[in-house]
């Protein structure tokens, strides 16, 4: 079984070195990891000695079968070196990954193990070391420290071997202490190896046992005293990021005193005051108050060896966390004030006490700075400072002081760097918007002027008319109405497209109550919240601050009783809201509005603001229907929401049945928004009474319409609304007693008046049903034969104007007398079959007079109508008894 599973291995092996493509090589490496894997753990005993048992020794196996296992494991190790160094050729060229490279190395290195004999030579040793390390390291390095151990284990038992053999070889002491200068180089980075795996899995114990014994080792291998000090240190900083500051200070420790073993070969002062520096943060954030000795005992070491800003700094920090006094700091301070240091260390330093309330101290420092630098560029940053901490402490008057300096300067050659002065824009602004919030509006100005002193007049600037739009939100809130349109008309003339700006021109309207240039401004605002823009300073207007703006709008409508205005702002606004909770707020708003509007108006004015609520109402549906893809719009809410606009759209109907078409629009909108309810039977009255209400209306608009094409529109949707109407009665009728309601007779009514009047081929039907009904009342039938009667002299008169206009021309389209002779002959056949043979022949006969202006399709039905109408003429002749019944 274990020579198959070799075989198989190698061919693998020999597929990989021949291998181009990254792809298959990637599933090779991976097939071969996992192949090598199941060998170890189940065959690895193959290649091992056991021990013999008791008894007699059993016989060798035949020269030519050892011969034939010989040759394929030395294939196979052969097979394995190839692999190892083609892997390492591979890397260097990007071909294999870190990952891959360990997983090859982890192949080769078991196959070598796996061919290796009980009795090895030196070189094979040799090598088996030299693989077992490189494969544990690279386990380590990739982040998988536990698949190094057990390679780590078998180098360390290599070098056993190793040492034995060479032992054994030797010829005197000489000889010996060659051969273990020799091993303990490699024994040195196996333990350093166990080291690292070691930490990585967190066993700070073994980690700290394999150290020792490196540490031990120094005295033969000095040259490695760089290597285990910058070990440990690294050892530290991992455990300092993973917030383990007992074991990080260890390891700093262990590093600093393991780097002055051997000047010859430290890792050198400047690497030892790096040492030292974290040593000290690790106790600085270990526990200060239980270390601050030891801390300060290290960055005093730290700043010994190696003079650094970084050294400077963190020793400050732990004077003020111990509580040191100011002289104590002061004194601190002055040792590096000696030496060179850059303008943003000695900020961050002034800037550091002044946080932590040592004024004197801090402001002393930036006097000091402020005179060492004074010819540098940058100096403008330390009068930020100033400024900044001066606001801090609530020292205006002085603050103000030296943003006045700095204007003077500005003005006589000692301008600020563009970065210091975008960095003194942000400080004012700062300062007046938090005096705007307190609604000190005067002194927020006082602010905003000193940013409009840096600019040059006429100057073109976003933020300058953002700066304009700021001093008018002022100077409104102020009365000074004046002083805010100046400014307003310089935010537009530095950013005339900004949606900003057209709300500044806004709330002046709104002040000065000029409706007309107030709903100018809301129109080009909710132009601009439709088309977002793009500004230089790369702010994008989204959609969100649009809304926001308008939002605001309607707000302040209200607020100053405008009332046609925030209609207009709140109709944009519920153009762009898509949360929709704001949305249904905003039509709820909007239709409140507008029916007090509508109330106060006369009747030539209604009709606009009668629509605009149909279009309230239309958009609420639609965002209704919308709002199941909404998570955060639940279903009782939209219920609740449903509930309301179906309830208004009902009462408008009713108050609107003077306009009949409108009263119709708004009883299908309730409808609809009720379909959004749960189906309880106050709902399926409503919607049963919408439906009728509907087909009421379009049955009355059909009777008053002129053409035909309108009034079959009409008459076919009140069928729709009828049939719909009839599906929902169904359901109500079952669950209560309804014997009194007239809804049967109204639908039956509406119904044949429609389909009579449609002359629909399924009243016979409809009939047929009505005489099948075993309680329908007399009075019913009564209207039905009236309505029949009047649809027929309706649509006679209708019928006879057609005829005389196609007589008196020859251009009449063929089709249309065509349908017109089609219409009235199956008018007069339904009324043959029903037996009013008088009708009939009137029907018939005037669809025989359309079939004289027939022009080429007149022989198609000639022959027929002729037979049919003399059929009628014969049984209208009998009904009147001038012809005997035949004799049977």
């Amino acid at each position: 079984m274990a020579g198959a599973r070799l075989a198989a291995v190698g061919g693998l092996v020999r597929e990989l070195l021949r291998e181009e493509a990254p792809s298959r090589i990637a599933a090779l490496t991976e097939e071969l990891f996992q192949a090598a894997g199941s060998i170890c753990e189940e065959d690895g005993s193959a290649a091992e000695v056991e021990p013999r048992p008791a008894g007699p020794v059993p016989p060798s196996s035949p020269p030519e079968e050892s011969g034939v296992q010989a040759a394929a494991l030395a294939q196979v190790e052969e097979g394995a070196i190839s692999l190892w160094n083609w892997a390492v050729t591979k890397h260097m060229g990007s071909v294999v990954n870190d990952e891959q490279r360990a997983k090859l190395r982890f192949v080769a290195c078991r196959l070598v193990c796996l061919c290796e004999g009980s009795d090895p030579p030196e070189g094979t040793i040799r090598r088996q070391i030299l693989m077992s390390m490189k494969t544990g390291k690279g386990w380590i390095d990739i982040g998988k420290a536990d698949l190094a151990d057990g390679f780590l284990e078998i180098a360390m038992n290599s070098i056993e071997k190793l040492y034995a053999k060479l032992l054994k070889g030797s010829n005197g002491e000489a000889d010996i202490h060659v051969h273990k200068a020799d091993v303990e180089k490699n024994l040195f980075k196996v333990l350093s190896y166990q080291a690292e795996s070691a930490v990585a899995q967190g066993d700070f114990q073994k980690a700290v046992m394999s150290v020792q014994r490196c540490k031990d080792m120094l005295i033969k291998l000095p040259k490695e005293t760089c290597y285990l000090s910058i070990l440990c240190y690294n050892f530290g900083v991992e455990t300092y990021e993973w917030k383990r500051y007992e074991q990080s200070s260890f390891w700093l420790s262990q590093s600093y005193d393991i780097g002055k073993m051997d000047m010859k070969y430290s890792i050198g002062k400047e690497m030892q005051a790096k040492v030292l520096r974290l040593l000290a943060t690790a106790y600085f954030e270990w526990d200060c108050n239980l270390y601050l000795d030891k801390a300060l005992k290290a960055i005093n070491l730290a700043n010994q060896e190696n003079l650094h800003p970084a050294g400077f700094y963190l020793k400050i920090k732990i004077l003020l966390k111990s509580g040191a006094s100011d002289e104590d700091i002061s004194s601190a301070l002055s040792e590096f004030l000696h030496h060179q240091m850059s303008l943003d260390f000695c900020l961050n330093t002034a800037k550091l006490l002044l946080e932590h309330g040592r004024e004197p101290v801090g402001f002393d420092l930036l006097k000091s700075i402020s005179e060492r630098f004074e010819s540098s560029p940058d100096r403008g940053k330390i009068t930020l400072l100033h400024i900044e901490f001066l606001l801090q402490n609530k020292r205006e008057l002085l603050a103000k002081q030296k943003v006045e300096e700095i204007i003077i300067g500005h003005y006589t050659g000692k301008q600020l760097l563009p970065e210091a002065l975008n960095r003194l824009h942000i400080i004012l602004w700062d300062r007046a918007a938090k005096h705007y919030e307190a609604k000190s509006y005067s002194e927020a100005l006082h602010w905003y002027n000193y940013s409009v002193s840096f600019y040059t007049p006429g100057q073109i600037d976003q933020n300058l008319a953002k700066l304009q739009r700021n001093m008018a939100s002022c100077y409104l809130h102020l009365r000074q109405v004046d002083k805010a349109k100046e400014a307003v008309r310089e935010a537009e003339r530095c950013d005339p497209n900004s949606i900003f700006t057209k709300f500044s021109v806004y709330k002046i309207a709104v002040m000065e109550k000029d409706a007309d240039k107030a709903v100018e401004a809301v129109i080009e605002m909710g132009k601009l919240a439709e088309k977002p823009s793009q500004h230089e300073d790369k702010l994008r207007v989204d959609e969100n601050t649009g809304t926001n703006l308008l939002s605001l709008a309607a707000q302040i409508a209200l607020e100053n009783e405008q009332q046609v205005v925030a209609i207009k702002a709140l109709e944009y606004l519920s153009e762009h809201l898509q949360d929709c909770q704001q949305l249904f707020a905003a039509l709820k708003c909007l239709v409140r509005l507008t029916l007090s509007k509508v109330m106060a108006e006369n009747e030539e004015k209604r009709d606009e603001d009668i629509n605009s609520m149909l279009t309230y109402l239309t958009l609420a549906h639609k965002r209704l229907a919308e709002s199941f893809t909404e998570e955060k719009f639940t279903e009782d809410m939209r219920i609740l929401e449903a509930h309301w606009f179906r309830k208004v759209a009902w009462n408008l109907a009713v108050q609107f049945r003077g306009c009949p078409k409108k009263m119709r629009d708004f009883f299908l909108l309730s409808f609809k928004l009720s379909q959004f309810c749960p189906s309880d039977k106050a709902v399926l009255l409503a919607q049963k009474t919408c439906l009728l209400m509907a087909a009421a209306v379009d049955l009355e608009m059909g009777r008053q319409q002129e053409t035909p094409s309108e009034q079959m529109e009409l008459l076919n949707q009140a069928l729709q609304h009828l049939q719909a109407c009839k599906e929902i009665w169904k359901v109500l009728k079952l669950t209560g007693d309804f014997a009194k309601d007239p809804t049967d007779t109204l639908l039956l009514l509406y119904e044949f008046e429609a389909r009579s009047k449609l002359n629909d081929p399924t009243l016979h039907n409809l009939m047929e049903s009505v005489w099948e009904q075993p309680h329908i009342e007399v009075k019913t039938l009564e209207i039905i034969a009236y309505l029949d009667a009047c649809v027929l002299q309706e649509v006679w008169d209708y019928f006879e104007d057609a005829l005389s206009v196609v007589s008196s021309t020859d251009a009449y389209p063929e089709m249309e007398i065509l349908w017109l002779m089609t219409r009235a002959w199956n008018t007069g056949i339904f009324q043959y079959t029903v037996g009013k043979y008088k009708e009939a022949e009137q029907w018939c006969g005037l669809g025989m007079r359309f079939l004289n202006h027939l022009g080429s399709l007149k022989k198609s039905y000639e022959g027929h109508m002729i037979g049919l109408y003399s059929e009628v003429l014969d049984k209208l002749d009998r009904a009147k008894g001038f012809l005997p019944n035949e004799e049977e």
